[in-house]
């Protein structure tokens, strides 16, 4: 309670926390792209969704590492994701296509707990950030502050939100994914390669969530066990704002990011985890119970 008197008598101290969560939720909001499109195109619920986010983050860590630029990692993170990607639709991903959703969840949750186990032999359990190079701007006397890196990422989330409505609307390959995704039967009879959907899907998804991670190391901290609480909320987003809604993941992304931000300040840092969780639960009950009464009517 007193927290929240604190908010009460601190006006811009509670716009600084809408700010910074609306700011974090953009880079939320491109790990739910990938997740709402391997999920909506392929009908599976990637676990490793935020293994890859990390994985992106560890990318844009070594190439730093290498002498490149923080900035000029964000391109080269998702290239090498796609790679990833690509590579772990053609190992294991393309055997569970098609099958049942629970094997698809078994699957990638086994290449979740694999991919955190090698970047901890290859990294190390400690967590690790990467310096931007960007400033902070401060207005209103210092009363509000915003970090470059992260009203960059809200540009970079936007340009990838019309960027992939585009390329699914206007490219060969976009309109042979949303063929897919409506009936791939009936894509396959029209000529459609699937499987080379299925595979450009995958790896477009790694190399969204790797231009997430290239974001979040430049902006929090990144650790090898530190993937599942990104794959929950792009879960919680993409439930939220349902599959193919583009515009409706930014705002749920946006919304997530103030409603954890607000939570961590009222409830405690040790809590805001467990509200991201705690919110799951809550609105897939809620979802349920709607769904339940609704057919109820129905019938």
């Amino acid at each position: 309670m007193d927290n929240i008197q604190i908010l009460i008598d601190a006006p811009s101290l509670a716009l600084q926390l809408a700010i910074d969560g609306i700011l974090i939720g953009a880079i939320l909001a491109l790990a739910a792209f990938g997740m709402a499109l391997v999920w909506g195109v392929m009908n599976i619920i990637n676990i490793a969704q935020g293994e890859f986010v990390i994985m992106g983050g560890y990318a844009t860590l070594t190439l730093t590492g290498l002498g490149i630029p923080p900035l000029l990692t964000l391109p080269l993170a998702p290239v090498v994701m796609f790679v990833v990607g690509w590579i772990i639709y053609r190992i294991v991903i393309f055997r569970v296509v098609d099958r049942d959703l629970f094997i698809s969840i078994l699957a990638t949750f086994g290449i979740s707990i694999l991919l955190q186990q090698l970047i901890n032999q290859i990294y190390g359990p400690d967590i690790q950030a990467v310096q931007s190079g960007l400033t902070t701007r401060f207005f209103f006397d210092d009363a509000l502050r915003l970090p470059e890196i992260r009203m960059l990422a809200v540009g970079i989330v936007i340009v990838f939100g019309l960027g992939l409505a585009v390329f699914l609307k206007s490219t060969r390959m976009g309109r042979a994914i949303r063929a897919t995704s409506q009936n791939p039967r009936a894509a396959r009879i029209m000529g459609v390669d699937t499987d080379k959907v299925y595979a450009t899907t995958y790896a477009l998804n790694a190399a969204i969530c790797g231009a997430a991670g290239s974001l979040i190391v430049m902006t929090l901290v990144i650790g090898p066990f530190s993937g599942i609480v990104y794959t929950v909320r792009s879960f919680l987003i993409v439930i939220v704002a349902g599959l193919g809604n583009i515009p409706a993941v930014i705002v749920a992304a946006f919304g997530l990011g103030a409603a954890e931000n607000y939570a961590g300040f009222i409830l405690g840092a040790e809590f805001q985890v467990a509200f991201v969780f705690g919110l799951l639960v809550v609105i897939i009950v809620g979802r349920n119970l709607l769904l339940g009464r609704q057919r109820k009517y129905l019938k």
